[in-house]
């Protein structure tokens, strides 16, 4: 409005008040399809899974999708209450809680049930892992039964190994400190690997002829294309998280930049960093995907994984010698662990020596994964630089299969 001097008043605006969202208690929660939704009600109103038990009941198959549908209503309806809402567990930590503990006491029942539980146990992990590892998802699975089996392990040793007399307090403080020196080592190995963000908003990215010219995988020179010249942005861009990266583009060597540039990331991969395919981020320096952490080994926590599996079968060995040492008394370790009579007269010593070979079993299993990472350390190489040479036929087995010869040791020295 104008007044008498010629002035106008402004405007006041009316704000525009949204409806506040009134607090979720500890049992409520807003589900996938955005509606406030009750831990109580996590059995109602579900028409996939009455379907699906329909169809088993009458003997029929049952689709695909109807059970990913199932296995996602079961995920989003999974959960525990919690402050301002409950929390959603994720269902793939549950299994090892369940199941661990069942096989262990079935298998101390008779020498032969442990037998077959004791070697079903490592072909159902290996299964699970590649059915998880084909279809590039993550897992808390292993991670679940890793630190459960740490606790559950030691839970077994206090109620079991400890009350007969054999171990003393100093041993026991020895073994109690590896085990939180091992949970300390995972911690810090599941820190950042060495993740690779998208370049700063200064630097330019590649447009879309240059990235034609990386698909002509060097039949020609490609004009205006950075790795080109000396001064090009491919050659010398490193991202901001990249201080150590250098320029591993040869002039007018598209197929090399082709490998360097990350479609998914939107960046230029420094040297020997790559994509990880389940976590969905560039690597630095990335070694491989390890399910027992769910989380990728790289260049900032590689040192913590290697330290995090010599603690443990350091631990782990203790553990089993003085597990060994009070059921099976006056014989050597080694000999105890094939013979030691009577032992499943005695459901504790029974359910003891059960776990000692559980643990021998995931020792060895550790073991060999060390001793790969040492082998891969001596020849300056990752995991992912073994596995692609040996994909690509470039690389030479020696001593077994333990030692793979890449051929290009001396590029990284």
């Amino acid at each position: 409005m104008m007044t008498q001097k010629g002035s106008m008043k402004p405007v006041k605006k009316k704000k525009t008040e949204e409806p506040e969202l009134e607090p979720l208690c500890c049992c409520e929660y807003i589900d996938r399809n955005g509606e406030k939704n009750h831990v109580a009600t996590c059995l109602c109103d579900c028409q996939d899974l009455d379907e699906g038990c329909d169809r088993w009941i009458t003997c029929k198959s049952l689709q695909p999708e109807t059970c990913e549908r199932i296995m996602d209503t079961i995920s989003d309806r999974l959960r525990i209450p919690w402050l301002r809402g409950a929390k959603k567990v994720n269902i793939s930590i549950i299994p090892p809680l369940v199941l661990l503990p069942v096989f262990l006491h079935v298998a101390s029942w008779h020498f032969l049930l442990g037998v077959v539980v004791l070697t079903s146990l490592p072909v159902l992990a290996l299964w699970y892992y590649y059915l998880t590892h084909r279809r590039k998802e993550q897992t808390l699975f292993f991670l679940s039964l890793g630190l459960f089996s740490l606790g559950y392990m030691y839970y077994v040793f206090l109620q079991e190994v400890v009350p007969k007399g054999r171990v003393g307090p100093v041993q026991l403080a020895v073994l109690t400190c590896g085990l939180f020196l091992i949970l300390l080592a995972l911690h810090r190995a599941k820190k950042n690997p060495g993740y690779l963000s998208n370049p700063a908003s200064g630097d330019r990215a590649l447009s879309s002829s240059q990235l034609e010219c990386l698909n002509r995988k060097g039949q020609e020179k490609t004009k205006g294309f950075p790795g080109a010249d000396m001064s090009g942005s491919l050659n010398n861009r490193t991202t901001k998280d990249d201080p150590k990266g250098s320029s591993r583009m040869p002039a007018g060597s598209p197929t090399k930049a082709k490998e360097d540039w990350c479609a998914k990331c939107q960046l230029v991969r420094p040297a020997r960093a790559w994509h990880c395919r389940i976590c969905g981020i560039c690597v630095r320096r990335m070694d491989h995907h390890c399910v027992w952490i769910n989380s990728c080994v790289g260049e900032s926590n590689h040192q913590a994984f290697i330290l995090a599996l010599l603690i443990f079968l350091l631990t782990s060995v203790y553990g089993i010698t003085l597990t060994l040492d009070t059921i099976c008394r006056d014989r050597s370790v080694f000999t105890a662990l094939f013979y030691c009579p009577g032992v499943y007269a005695n459901y504790s010593s029974a359910l003891s020596f059960t776990c000692v070979w559980y643990s021998v079993i995931i020792t060895a299993g550790m073991a060999y994964i060390f001793l790969i990472q040492l082998i891969n350390i001596s020849y300056n190489v990752t995991e992912r630089e073994v596995q692609q040479a040996l994909r690509q036929k470039t690389g030479r087995r020696l001593l077994c299969g333990l030692i793979v010869d890449t051929g290009k040791v001396l590029a990284h020295l």
